[in-house]
């Protein structure tokens, strides 16, 4: 049974299809529930991640990518102040504000050995792909002089293959994430590096 184990898997009411929050509105939320700056930054890092592979390679409209932005940037919207209820307590608070069931689902699925959500279509997929990622690239771009520039995809894989490397990502969650999709690890990984560098 999975820790977080959300004990279902529909969220949302279909009623409320399209609806989002602004974005501004939603970084509220992030600075109100999220003090800590680096947890802010993750979570803007994979918005930015998400919303640019919806317009890239899913040709997604302006408010499509902004689905796929608004899950990113509230994946982990409950996980500082309530790490024992992470993930309910901020699916809770969007089916309160009425916010577009896809975007929930989402959120759900982004780890489902943590909360029992499968991902069932490309948001929720790529969600789970990126999150563990993105955190893993930023850690190996931190311990650079140089930071992002000329970060290369061989250097974050060499990473990845040692184990005390940012022990604390899952590099069962990151092959498990990149089985469920179309694209090689190493597509996703330049594909992080060149979208999130110039997030601060």
């Amino acid at each position: 049974m999975p820790v977080h184990a959300l004990g279902r898997n529909t969220f949302g009411d279909p009623a409320n299809k399209d609806n989002l929050m602004p974005v501004e509105e939603a970084e509220a939320l992030l600075n109100e529930w999220v003090p800590n700056e680096r947890l802010r930054l993750h979570m803007k890092q994979v918005a930015a991640v998400m919303k640019a592979w919806a317009i890239e390679k899913e040709n997604a409209d302006e408010h499509t990518a902004r689905k796929w932005e608004l899950a990113g940037l509230l994946h982990d919207a409950d996980w500082e102040k309530y790490p024992d209820d992470h993930c309910r307590i901020i699916i809770e608070e969007l089916e309160r504000r009425n916010i577009d069931p896809d975007v929930i689902h989402c959120i759900a699925s982004h780890g489902p050995k943590h909360f029992g959500v499968e991902p069932q279509n490309n948001m929720d997929k790529m969600i789970y792909a990126f999150d563990e990622l993105s955190g893993f690239v930023h850690a190996a771009a931190l311990v650079r002089p140089t930071r992002y520039e000329g970060m290369d995809v061989k250097s974050v894989l060499k990473k990845l293959k040692s184990p005390a490397f940012a022990a604390q990502v899952s590099r069962e969650e990151i092959n498990d994430a990149i089985a469920r999709i179309n694209t090689p690890l190493e597509e996703i990984i330049q594909f992080v590096i060149d979208h999130q560098k110039d997030i601060q």
